[in-house]
C-alpha cells in the first residue's frame, strides 16, 4: 500500500450521502401528503438556515431534547396542503422519510476504503428518523448521531467527539456531507471536508486523497 495516501479516515454523513437525495424523497412525501411546497420552505428556512436563532424545533430535535411526536405538532402546525386541509401530525417524520433508500454505490466505496485500510465512520444529524444499524454498525465505526450524543453539526464539539472516537488528528480525517454548513463545520475544526453531490464526484475527490482509491467505481 502506498504511504502517499493523505488520510486515515474517511466520516460519512448519512441522509443524502448513504441514501439517495434527500430533496427526492421530500418531494415525494410532499406530493404524497399534498404538502404546499411554499409552506415546507417557509419553515425549512426558519428553523434551519444559517441565521435562524438556536433552539429551533429542528436544533433540539436533532440533540434529542425534542420527542418526534411533540416535533411531528409542531411541525404540521408551521404546514399547509395545496388544498387547504391541515396537515395530519401524526407520524409526520415517518411519512417524510418513507422514501429515503440507501445509495448501494456509496456503501460499495465505503467498503472499498475500509479494504484499503481506512477507519470508516459515520457522523449524522438525526431527525428523528430510524437507521439501518444493523448494516452501519458492521461498515461504520465509530457511529456519532446526534440525537445519541446531544450535539448536532454544524457546531465544533460533535466534530471533535467523533475524532476523539477515532484517535486521529483533523488533518488525517476526511468529512463527507451534502451540505454546505456541515462541510465548513468539519473544515473550521481542521478536518479535510469534501461536498458531497454524487457518488462518482464523491470517489474521485477522495482518490485525490487515497491513491490506491480507484477514481471510477469498478462497476463502471
Amino acid at each position: 500500500m502506498t504511504d502517499e495516501r493523505q488520510v486515515d479516515a474517511v466520516v460519512f454523513d448519512y441522509g443524502g450521502v448513504l441514501t439517495r437525495p434527500v430533496r427526492d424523497t421530500i418531494a415525494a412525501w410532499m406530493k404524497s401528503d399534498g404538502i404546499d411546497p411554499e409552506s415546507f420552505t417557509r419553515a425549512l428556512r426558519a428553523w434551519l438556515s444559517r441565521d435562524a436563532p438556536d433552539g429551533t424545533p429542528i436544533h433540539r430535535l436533532e440533540t434529542g431534547e425534542l420527542s418526534v411526536e411533540e416535533f411531528d405538532a409542531l411541525f404540521a402546525a408551521e404546514l399547509g396542503t395545496v388544498d387547504g386541509r391541515p396537515v395530519d401530525p401524526v407520524g409526520l417524520l415517518g411519512r417524510l422519510f418513507a422514501g429515503m433508500r440507501p445509495d448501494p454505490a456509496m456503501y460499495s466505496l465505503a467498503e472499498e476504503l475500509r479494504g484499503l485500510g481506512l477507519r470508516v465512520a459515520l457522523l449524522s444529524n438525526s431527525w428523528g428518523n430510524t437507521y439501518p444499524r444493523e448494516r452501519i454498525d458492521a461498515l461504520l465505526d465509530p457511529v456519532v448521531i446526534s440525537g445519541e450524543v446531544g450535539l448536532r453539526k454544524p457546531h465544533a464539539p460533535i466534530y471533535e467527539l467523533t475524532l476523539d472516537r477515532l484517535g486521529l488528528p483533523a488533518e488525517r480525517v476526511v468529512f463527507v456531507d451534502d451540505a454546505e454548513p456541515n462541510v465548513l463545520g468539519a473544515r473550521a475544526v481542521g478536518m479535510r471536508a469534501v461536498p458531497h453531490t454524487d457518488a462518482g464526484s464523491t470517489r474521485a475527490a477522495l482518490a485525490e486523497l487515497v491513491p490506491d482509491l480507484p477514481g471510477r467505481s469498478p462497476a463502471g
